[in-house]
């Protein structure tokens, strides 16, 4: 098996791809795709076979073709739109692109063809509320959760029922959960085997802790833990979050403080420990688990470079291991595993 990764460079107009070495973390840079537009928000579809890449200067979605064997990629598909996505992501089954708009207070769901390329019209194209930063469905394909920050936004999750088959999504019930603070949710994460999101709190620098029924698709807050130490008082936002396939660990970047929070996550109950924070790149945003949780990856939109560290498998704390020059404005990580 192969390891690639690809970095959405936002003010370069590229996506730049490398090979990662499982063993040490290395990178090797293979080759940079020119992207009109601003690329930014990416996903990898289920089957590892295609790339999709949302724009942000020119609004776009555009769907590649993934070289199985080099990793190259081929566009298929692109479709305009009325907003600049903030978020992007497959649904379960790869049947559907679903999007977030933060300026345009909207989320839109796009089919995905035969082929793996976008094009058309979406099937879904609905209001939420300025500030909406992320959408997923939860593992079993059924429920989708929109966060959305506070301030600029509502500081609340709109919780959806997802039809896999159609792309339709209805509000559930409640239609809405609120933080139990001005927090304001941006991105999330599921836990691996326990029926537990964690958000990242754009405005509270903090993580939600929530548990979701899996019967009803609601979501109740159990936890909220801070990424920066209480004597820090000047500005900061947390941006994307990451926990390890393994459930063990979780990591959570702070903007202004600039160091990625680190946290152990009990097996039972999902709860989280401060477990101490690393040092990052200037306003770190993009962040990454890289191939069998040695190593994380943390690009700085500031110093347009990559930290890559090494995970310590029984602590779960990070040392740094290398430093990859990107370019201006590394926005997003997106990685595939290919034969």
């Amino acid at each position: 098996m192969t390891h690639y990764m690809y970095i959405a460079i936002q003010e370069d107009d590229k996506i730049a791809t490398f090979t990662v070495d499982p063993d040490t973390g290395a990178l090797s840079h293979q080759r940079d795709l020119a992207v009109s537009g601003g690329p930014f928000t990416m996903a990898v579809s289920p089957d590892g076979a295609n790339l999709y890449v949302g724009c942000r200067e020119d609004p776009q979605l555009i769907s590649y073709a993934i070289n199985q064997a080099n990793g190259d990629l081929t566009r298929t598909g692109q479709v305009a739109l009325e907003f600049n996505p903030t978020y992007i992501n497959t649904d379960r089954k790869g049947g559907y692109v679903l999007s977030a708009y933060y300026q345009g207070a909207h989320v839109g769901v796009h089919p995905i063809g035969d082929d793996g390329s976008v094009g058309g019209d979406p099937v879904v194209w609905i209001e939420t509320a300025t500030g909406a930063h992320c959408m997923q469905t939860d593992p079993t394909n059924t429920y989708a959760f929109v966060p959305h920050i506070a301030g600029n936004g509502p500081n609340r999750i709109y919780q959806y029922r997802f039809d896999e088959n159609t792309g339709q999504i209805e509000p559930n019930s409640p239609a809405q959960v609120e933080p139990d603070g001005f927090h304001g949710p941006r991105h999330f994460c599921f836990h691996p085997s326990l029926d537990v999101l964690y958000f990242s709190n754009e405005q509270g620098s903090s993580v939600g802790a929530y548990r979701l029924d899996a019967a009803s698709g609601a979501l109740t807050q159990f936890q909220t833990v801070p990424t920066i130490p209480e004597d820090f008082t000047e500005r900061n936002t947390c941006s994307q979050i990451q926990v390890t396939g393994s459930g063990k660990f979780l990591y959570a970047p702070n903007r202004g403080h600039n160091t990625i929070a680190c946290f152990t996550v009990d097996a039972a109950s999902g709860e989280l420990s401060d477990n101490g924070r690393v040092e990052a790149e200037a306003v770190p945003n993009a962040l990454a688990v890289g191939p069998g949780e040695k190593f994380l990856y943390s690009a700085g939109v500031e110093s347009g470079n990559l930290a890559t560290f090494a995970i310590d498998g029984d602590t779960g704390q990070l040392s740094r291991a290398a430093t990859t020059p990107l370019g201006n404005r590394p926005a997003w990580i997106s990685q595939v595993e290919l034969p």
